[in-house]
């Protein structure tokens, strides 16, 4: 579902009040965070999508790490899950199931998170995920609306997945571009969520389905002010030009790019280079916005855990209405 539909549907709805409930739907943030008391809150959140790569087990371990990640952006610890399946017999073999869930198993225990059952439906159509439960401290909640003028803004993966994933549906992602798209969406939140809580981030989203602008604008949105983005230094995998080049293209590019362009200014930016910013990524990288002392210690850390691709990418404006500038 796109970001605008999804805003129609919740429009209007109001569901019961409670004062526990410290995060709801009201700033699209990653997940719903209930307090259990003075100091702790849990942390939930779901997600299962259809198959992005071909292999079982590989598409196992990204839909776990995907979930999770909703989790990770909060500055949470996940602990539980449950298992999100849909399939038919009829399609797809029980043993190809297995291999699905093991990868997710696989992660998860990476994750040091406990799988405890779950809920299957017959579906013609393929789709896994997690639902899953984490713990935080409540002072140490990272939201998508606490951004502040003067934070820099920290991307911890590349752009430019939901093409590459495009590409492999296509036929046309090479064998090597695969293995690396795999890699990097196996690959969990883990470092960055405990990073930026040490560093003292202000507000943080993942970037997911709705692309880097239309997570990047929700951010923008929840926290009252303006953003300007530097594409030069997105991290961007070089063969998302490929697969644009091929026409590669998911239709969830055209929906985000429809939502969210009414609230960015372009300057000097080529229509693909547009593109890769309303790219639906799946298992993306954190975008954290931290004041500009932790921002220089936080990219140092994540550089010195492996995180080649993290890199400041921007900047938070004044108080505003979520408008995003990006120049190149």
């Amino acid at each position: 579902m796109g970001p605008g539909d999804l805003e129609f549907i919740l429009k209007g709805l109001k569901p019961i009040a409670d004062k526990r409930l410290l995060v709801g739907a009201e700033s699209l943030d990653d997940a719903a965070v209930y307090a259990l008391g003075e100091d702790d809150a849990i942390v939930h959140s779901v997600d299962i999508f259809t198959p992005v790569v071909d292999e079982p087990r590989s598409y196992g371990r990204i839909a776990a790490a995907n979930a999770l990640s909703d989790i990770y952006a909060m500055g949470a610890k996940p602990v539980l899950a449950v298992n999100v399946l849909c399939f038919s017999e009829e399609v797809i073999p029980k043993s190809v199931v297995r291999e699905i869930l093991r990868g997710g198993y696989e992660k998860a225990a990476e994750a040091g998170v406990a799988i405890g059952g779950g809920h299957s439906i017959e579906d013609r159509e393929l789709k896994y995920g997690l639902s899953v439960v984490g713990i935080v401290e409540r002072n140490c909640l990272i939201t998508n609306s606490n951004a502040k003028p003067g934070d820099l803004l920290i991307l911890t993966k590349p752009l430019g997945i939901g093409l590459i994933t495009t590409g492999i549906k296509s036929g046309v992602a090479r064998a090597r571009t695969i293995r690396k798209v795999k890699s990097i969406m196996e690959e969990l939140n883990l470092a960055p969520s405990e990073a930026m809580v040490e560093y003292g981030a202000h507000a943080c989203t993942d970037i997911t389905g709705f692309g880097f602008l239309g997570h990047a604008f929700e951010l923008a949105q929840a926290s009252g002010v303006d953003l300007e983005i530097d594409f030069s230094s997105l991290p961007v995998m070089p063969e998302a030009y490929e697969m644009l080049k091929a026409e590669a293209i998911a239709g969830g590019l055209w929906t985000n790019k429809a939502y969210v362009m009414a609230h960015v200014e372009t300057v000097g930016l080529s229509d693909d280079e547009v593109n890769i910013m309303c790219d639906p990524q799946t298992s993306g990288g954190l975008l954290i916005s931290i004041p500009k002392p932790g921002a220089i210690a936080l990219l140092r850390a994540l550089k010195a855990r492996g995180m080649g691709y993290a890199a400041i990418v921007g900047k938070v404006l004044a108080k505003g209405k979520g408008r995003i500038i990006v120049r190149k």
